[in-house]
């Protein structure tokens, strides 16, 4: 590994919730309630603020299913099916096989929340494959995206927007019918968090599943295949060091998921769309928020972090 240097900042653009000690913006997110658990991994609340007409050129790399509530701020996403433009709108982002060129212009108001693997299926009987890289309205998957437009105040502090989410979202999971994801994809997720570098074929013995049974569950559940998720999952590992939002207590860690360095500039070119060094020049506002919730409820997942203690990076 390269000897590390901070990662750019956009100094035009002003955080509501702060910056890291690198300068790195910050959003307001946590974990779920814990009835929602089952479906919710994080909920965040983004504030920024930036010059009329400023253009914000980043990108979006999501290892979930997302439900994004854009309040403000106008966005445009190169997604599977296209270029798509919007406004005010809730969004429903399936999974991410790789970094997806977004923009928002002005300043920019967002809530949101990663659903956990599997609950596409358990909630509405979707299949995750079809979503993949995609982009669509709420509503289109009969999920409540007007109604979230409707209940979210747009004065409200981001713990009332979170809790008022969190309301939309308990009474689609309490309808008859809905299920718990599988438990396989629940242990496949701990995994990609925990040891991202681990066998599949192990983990499919430990599960008492056969390799077959478990490609079909990931796919189903994460929309490709396990090896792909592990793949993803070690690239955005590193991506939060490179922007800093991880544990530099890692550091030597991360880097050894990696044969060498040829190795890992080709992983993570071909997932980012640039090199390291070049992710690391360019700012990345947009994609740092996304990667530092990650970070956040992944250390609670391991149980080195408290939730609500503050983050190595703070």
């Amino acid at each position: 590994m390269r000897k590390r240097t901070l990662p750019a900042v956009d100094t035009a653009i002003a955080p509501a919730h702060g910056v890291t000690r690198g300068g790195q913006p910050l959003s307001y997110n946590r974990a779920p309630a814990p009835d929602l658990a089952p479906w919710i991994g994080r909920l965040y609340a983004t504030v920024v603020e930036a010059p009329e007409g400023h253009r914000t050129v980043c990108g979006l790399f999501n290892d979930v299913a997302t439900i994004r509530v854009q309040l403000r701020g106008q966005w445009t996403a190169e997604t599977a099916d296209g270029p798509k433009a919007y406004g005010r709108a809730a969004l429903f982002f399936g999974p991410q096989s790789r970094r997806m060129p977004v923009t928002v212009t002005g300043s920019f108001v967002s809530i949101g929340l990663a659903l956990r693997p599997g609950s596409g299926y358990a909630v509405r009987g979707v299949n995750a494959v079809d979503y993949v890289d995609k982009l669509l309205f709420c509503d289109e998957l009969r999920l409540p995206g007007e109604q979230a437009l409707a209940q979210l105040d747009p004065q409200a502090d981001p713990e009332t927007w979170l809790l008022q989410l969190e309301s939309v979202i308990r009474a689609v999971v309490n309808e008859p019918g809905v299920q718990r994801p599988d438990p396989v994809s629940a242990r496949f997720e701990a995994l990609a968090f925990t040891d991202p570098a681990a066998s599949v074929a192990d983990f499919a013995l430990e599960c008492g599943i056969t390799q077959r049974q478990l490609e079909r569950i990931v796919r189903r559940d994460f929309g490709m295949p396990p090896k792909q998720v592990l793949r993803r999952a070690r690239a955005l590992d590193m991506a939060s060091h490179l922007r800093g939002v991880a544990d530099q207590a890692e550091a030597e860690e991360l880097a050894l998921r990696y044969y060498d360095q040829s190795h890992l500039i080709r992983e993570f070119t071909a997932l980012f769309g640039m090199s390291p060094t070049q992710f690391v020049a360019r700012p990345q506002p947009i994609l740092t928020l996304t990667l530092e919730s990650r970070q956040a409820r992944r250390l609670e997942l391991m149980n080195r972090l408290e939730p609500g203690a503050p983050r190595p990076w703070e």
